[in-house]
Order: C-alpha cells, then structure tokens, then sequence
C-alpha cells in the first residue's frame, strides 16, 4: 500500500474521485507495494483501483490507453524507500571517502528497481527468490549486475556477505528466463584477476545470448584508505596484460557469438599508455555508462558533427577564448578535440587543463570525481578567458553542485569568471564552447 500525495488536474484519475491523501491498496486486485508494481499493472487499457478513502476502502474503474499514465503522485519516484548495499566490498569506493561530502554521496545503493529504471547496478546480495521470480513474472529486463568473481568462495571473502556466493544462481535463473544481463567486474590486484578473471568470464560467456555484455574496470584507489583491505593499483605492465588477456577472450566471443562481450574500460588503456581501440570495437556502446568506449564515442562523434558544413558555417567566425578543465585520463583526448574545433573555427582559442586530484590522491585521474578545491588551486591566477568549463560528469545528478558541495555559480565567484558544465554529448559539447543556443529542430533537441 502506498500513499497518493497529488492528483494531476483533468487527469483520468481526478476524473474517476481519486484524491491526494487516499492510500493506493491495489490494481486489478494485484497488491501495490512500488512503482514496479504501479507500472505493470496499470499497463492495461481497463483497471480498477481499490482505495482507501477516509478510512473506507473504495473501488474506482478506469479505462484508457495501454500504456497512459493516470495523473497519481507519490513521495518518492520508488514509492518505496531505497534498498541500501548489505555488503563490505573490499573495493568500495564510498569507504574511501572523506567527511564533510555532501550527503547523497555515502548512501551505498543496491536496489533492483533502480537497476531497471536508471542502469543502476546491482549485486543480487538482497534479494531473495521471490524477488527474482518478480522480475521473471514482469519481465525487467535488462538488469545490471555487479558480478566482479564467479567464484562463490573468492565472492564471499571480495564483499563481506555469506550470501554473495549462493545468488549467482539467480544469474542462471534469469538467463534462462530470457532476461537480459549487463554485468560488471571491478578488478582488484591479486584477488579477481589472472586466472580468476579468466574463470569469471567463461562463467559469463556460458550465460550468452542472455549476457550481453560485461565491462572490467579497475578499483579505484583514493588515498583515504586506513584501516581498509590492502589494495594495490595495476602497473602500466600489467594493465596491458589484462587488456589483452580480455581482447583475445573477446575475439574468441565475437566468433562464437557474434560480438566479443567483455570490454576493457579506457581507464586501463590509458593507465597501460595504450591507444583506445577504434569506433567499430565497442560495437553498440552497450557499456559506456561504465567508462567502457567513452572517449572513442566521444572523438567519432565530434568528427561527424563537423562534417554537418551546413550547421556550423554559421559559427565558422565565431570569437572567443575558453577554457576547459579535465582529470588527468581524459587531458591529452580533451586536448586532442580542442585542436579540432579550432581548425575548424579558427577565431577560437581554448585552453585545456589538466587537473591533478590532490584530494582523492593522484591514483584518481577521472574527470567525474575532481573538487573545487582541486580546480580553485590549480586555476587561481590563470587566464581563463570568457567561461571556463568543467566536466558535467562530476555535478551530481541534479546538475548543481560538485563533490564538495560547492556550485559551478560559486567557483565563478572565486575564479572571476563564468563557470559552466560541459556535457560529454558532441552537439552540446561542441555548442558549449561556443556559447551558442543549439539550433531549433537539431537531432535530439527541442
């Protein structure tokens, strides 16, 4: 049962007596416990809703469009609290972090629903079969699983719970019920690689065509590690033995299967010194939310974007100094796309920084987790020109405010200049630096 907070004017419900305050019991007599629950269950075009009404159960019919909301809101996009992490994973990055954060970042999320509404992902570690028989009935698909080892002994000891081995077979349960899995493994030195890693990954192919793709990222390491598991970075040496002990795995992949499955992350080329693999590497992109084919996309699509002569011509004149602020990884690619856009817009002048995170320590060179305190150090006294941009990676989901809690607005104030997010997206990165609206009618736009 969950409580309705607003009715949406003219909307069907409104039309049918529901009211803000009534508690929603069930739909066509299924209980209501979530917003999986609400979804599949109003996807009828006739449902009846039961009620309570001042304490008095009540029954409201409605008909409409398969697929058409009704108008109800609830407290929560859940309308359920979140399901929190149950484990202790030697690798947490939320461990490593400091006081004084802002608040959202030390919630340790492990909720299934999120795994399908927003790419989440998830470990299995609290979920039960009944659980897992839900996502079956309904159908969710894909979900997203932190997998890290195959090995039920090596799992348990990797996150601290004596459950983390026995739900792998839930993996098997949902292969074969057809659901679709986008898997995870966060490489720890010494404990899931080598021969580990070899093991994790045939383990996974088994679960093909229901597998459809597995990312391998490296743990990252902050310097906020007393008192935590021991864990040692790869060498440069060894990040390349892991992308090519996951690149000839893949082959083998793609001619068994059609496509090569386990995908190195660009943190492990460019920590290895190694160029990123081409365009038609990483197929559909399937895990570039993991760091997986990112700068690739990134570099083809600003290429393709400038071959669009006719959008661009009539910025061609454009004059304007800008500058851009990245982690360290992604300086020499960030680099690389300014000098594209200033042969190609030859007004234009962009100076491109590298900032060194101090606070998380040097091990960290990701653009998504730099601080005000890195950029003011490192960027107070410069000359930034007109605007200065940052990565829209380390704004919170939100938009409004780094790591530290600190606005785009307010970093402005302390550098004297505007500052403003850069998406990652070529058209609104590519409009970002020239500080122009991006044209009515443009792909993906308005």
């Amino acid at each position: 049962m969950v409580t309705i907070t607003d009715v949406l004017p003219n909307s069907r419900a409104q039309k049918a007596g529901i009211e803000a305050g009534d508690i929603l019991v069930s739909i066509n007599k299924k209980e209501i416990n979530d917003v999986l629950d609400y979804r599949f269950y109003l996807a009828n075009k006739s449902i009846t809703l039961t009620v309570i009404h001042d304490g008095k159960t009540k029954k409201h019919k409605i008909k409409k469009q398969e697929y058409d909301d009704i108008g109800l809101d609830f407290e929560t996009p859940l309308m359920d609290k979140k399901h929190s992490c149950e484990n202790k994973c030697v690798f947490c990055f939320i461990d490593q972090l400091p006081k004084g954060m802002r608040k959202s970042l030390y919630f340790k999320d492990d909720d299934s629903r999120l795994s399908f509404l927003h790419g989440n992902y998830i470990t299995l570690t609290n979920l039960h079969e009944k659980d897992i028989q839900r996502i079956i009935d309904m159908h969710i698909s894909p979900v997203n699983v932190s997998v890290h080892t195959t090995n039920p002994e090596l799992r348990v000891s990797m996150m601290h719970n004596k459950r983390a081995g026995d739900v792998l077979k839930y993996l098997r349960m949902l292969a074969d019920a057809g659901i679709t899995l986008c898997c995870q493994i966060v490489l720890c030195k010494g404990l899931n690689d080598g021969a580990e890693l070899d093991r994790t990954m045939c383990d996974l192919e088994a679960l093909a065509p229901a597998m459809q793709s597995t990312s391998i990222v490296p743990a990252g390491l902050t310097r906020f590690r007393d008192g935590l598991y021991p864990l040692q970075p790869f060498t440069p040496e060894e990040c390349a033995e892991i992308i090519k002990q996951i690149t000839d795995f893949g082959d083998m992949c793609r001619f068994k299967h059609g496509t090569r499955l386990f995908y190195p992350a660009d943190e492990l080329y460019i920590k290895a010194g190694l160029p990123l693999p081409s365009d038609d590497f990483y197929e559909d992109y399937s895990q570039i939310e993991n760091g997986v084919g990112m700068i690739t996309d990134m570099r083809a699509s600003v290429e393709r974007e400038l071959e669009d002569t006719e959008k661009y011509a009539p910025y061609k004149d454009t004059e304007r100094t800008v500058s851009l602020a990245t982690g360290q990884a992604a300086y020499d690619h960030i680099l690389g796309l300014s000098r594209l856009l200033t042969e190609y817009f030859p007004k234009l002048k962009i100076n491109v920084y590298a900032i060194k995170n101090n606070f998380f320590g040097d091990r960290i060179t990701v653009s998504g987790l730099l601080t005000v305190k890195d950029i003011l150090e490192q960027l107070e006294g410069e000359s930034l020109g007109d605007e200065l941009l940052i990565p829209a990676a380390c704004l919170r989901a939100e938009g409004d405010v780094l790591l530290d809690d600190v606005s785009p607005e307010e970093l402005g104030e302390c550098l004297g200049v505007k500052v403003s997010p850069s998406e990652s997206d070529a058209e609104k990165f590519i409009f970002g630096i020239l500080a122009k609206e991006i044209p009515c009618g443009s792909d993906g736009n308005y």
